[in-house]
């Protein structure tokens, strides 16, 4: 594959000597490639292309998660405990509970009148709904800018954030564009981004994590190579490897999970697959430096210091976050001891009270999440995840003729579904099995990385294939679908290098494909934003039977 470094070099870089020889030699490149070209002739240009690129991805991304994020101004889908937990979290350490008609007193401002309460069970860490009260602190409770704001500023920090990854993945300017852009517009990052939930924030944390573990990766071989470099140097045999000790990012890396896990507990399945990767790629690279693959420099050497350096941090950090819940006396479960629950004995009675009533917190937690089968309108089996059949309608209402400024005769409505652009989705899917061949067939990293992400988000649900989730779950893994079909784009395009016929053929393919898929965008969002669109071009949308 030609790296994405050389696809700028290439497009920036001066046009091919003439042939001298006898016979004409294959054309390559394109006028495309020879335009632009003069185009970023100096240093200044090629600085103003590699920021204003990226810039105008993130300005895309900011102004459709923020235009009209106020609408509607009623809790819809899972806001109605998310903000109102956060409401009461920050007003009381803890998360109290509401009465059932609650939500029209909230959205009027009037959510000071239902404190305190008495403590809530609730399903996920505090951490997430910590982030939503941020806005709501600002905003007030009245507010439903408040509500959503914090959410929508994750989402475009993960624009940002998998363009700072691309980059530093394919070195290209043109795919680091690209890939902000395709991930700006799908509907599911939109919609994840525009509505009050948790998962965008465990989408952020979790490609955090990722970014960390890519910059260890380079990290941790430059210090393999040095100190291989000075054994040889003085005539020391390198039959054994380092334990590598000092690796800050993979530390930052423990921290951003860690955060991930404080959000939702999924974050954890992040932590897993991301050190099992570190121990892979470790053990690859002292294979190639001519280390024992079991000896005592393998990865048997280096797993237990993996483990050190990432779990107990993590670990620490999840329990820091329940800060709110220590600092309080009235949280769920805070008293539990005190309150006739079986305390610890025998080797474990010194554990402080607080503690045992935390983790007895957390097991009920856990009972909870692994239980939850009822069933639900929307819910959508992990198996079926890939192919996109069942999203989740958040929020829907019909508008009769002549309300509300409806004038289609088979009446409005406003929605907020969690389609993905169909046509990014599904060539993300396609593009990232295959990379599953690339990595067979080349043993190239940068596919192995990006299956690592997408791996971590989605193959542990298949574990709980009775429980009831949600396609917009998916949110956590699109990152890496988003950067594998990239991935792939970079591949299609090639480089002025290659011949004419090839370098045309892949421009063309690419540029009818990213405009297929900003009209789809343009053609979806309405029923992103909640729009008030006419009956009949709401059921336009529907491709699928499960869609409706």
């Amino acid at each position: 594959m030609t790296s994405g470094r050389d696809l700028d070099e290439l497009l920036a870089g001066p046009e091919s000597e003439p042939c001298t020889r006898v016979e004409r030699a294959e054309p390559r490149g394109s006028r495309l490639d020879a335009w632009w070209a003069r185009v970023l002739s100096t240093p200044a240009r090629r600085r103003a292309w590699q920021w204003g690129g990226p810039a105008a991805s993130l300005v895309l991304a900011a102004a459709l998660r923020l235009e009209g994020l106020g609408s509607p101004h009623a809790l819809v889908f899972d806001e109605t405990y998310y903000v109102k937990d956060a409401w009461t979290l920050m007003h009381l350490g803890y998360e109290a509970q509401w009465p059932g008609d609650a939500d029209a007193a909230f959205a009027r401002g009037d959510a000071d009148d239902y404190l305190p309460g008495s403590p809530s069970f609730i399903a996920h860490p505090q951490l997430g709904k910590w982030i939503i009260a941020a806005g709501l602190a600002v905003f007030g409770a009245g507010d439903s800018v408040g509500w959503r704001i914090s959410t929508a500023v994750v989402g475009i920090l993960t624009v940002a954030l998998v363009m700072a990854i691309a980059h530093a993945l394919l070195r290209s300017t043109v795919l680091t564009t690209i890939a902000g852009g395709l991930l700006a517009i799908d509907g599911n990052a939109i919609v994840m981004s525009r509505v009050a939930l948790l998962d965008g924030s465990v989408t952020f944390f979790a490609l955090l994590g990722f970014g960390a573990i890519l910059l260890d990766r380079r990290w941790s071989e430059r210090r393999l190579e040095r100190w291989i470099a000075r054994r040889l140097a003085a005539g020391r045999p390198i039959d054994w490897g380092p334990s590598l000790w000092w690796r800050p990012w993979l530390l930052a890396a423990a921290v951003a999970l860690g955060l991930a896990s404080s959000v939702k507990w999924s974050g954890f399945y992040f932590l897993a697959f991301f050190a099992v990767y570190t121990l892979a790629v470790d053990a690859a690279a002292r294979r190639r430096a001519g280390i024992g693959l079991w000896g005592s420099g393998t990865v048997l050497r280096q797993a237990p210091v993996t483990f050190v350096l990432m779990v107990p941090l993590a670990a620490a950090v999840y329990v820091a976050s329940w800060f709110g819940w220590f600092a309080s006396g009235g949280g769920y479960d805070r008293r539990w001891v005190q309150s006739g629950g079986q305390a610890w004995s025998g080797l474990l009675a010194w554990v402080p009270t607080s503690v045992q009533n935390w983790w007895h917190y957390q097991v009920e937690i856990y009972d909870y999440n692994v239980g939850e089968m009822r069933p639900h309108a929307y819910q959508a089996n992990p198996l079926t995840w890939l192919l996109m059949t069942r999203p989740t309608s958040m929020y829907y209402q019909a508008i009769d003729p002549g309300q509300d400024g409806c004038t289609a005769s088979s009446g409005c409505g406003e929605s907020i579904t969690g389609i993905a652009n169909p046509i990014i989705w599904w060539a993300a899917v396609a593009a990232c099995v295959y990379l599953v061949y690339r990595l067979v067939r080349y043993r190239e990293w940068r596919a192995g990385l990006i299956l690592a992400g997408l791996a971590a988000g989605y193959l542990p649900w298949l574990l709980y294939l009775r429980r009831t989730v949600f396609q917009f779950y998916t949110i956590a893994f699109e990152p890496y679908l988003v950067l594998g079909l990239t991935m792939t784009i970079g591949i299609v395009l090639g480089t002025r290098a290659d011949p004419t016929w090839r370098r045309v053929s892949g421009v063309r393919v690419v540029a009818i494909f990213l405009g297929f898929c900003v009209v789809v965008s343009a053609f979806f969002l309405p029923l992103w934003t909640g729009m008030q669109v006419p009956w009949w071009f709401i059921q336009l949308h529907y491709w699928l039977p499960g869609w409706r």
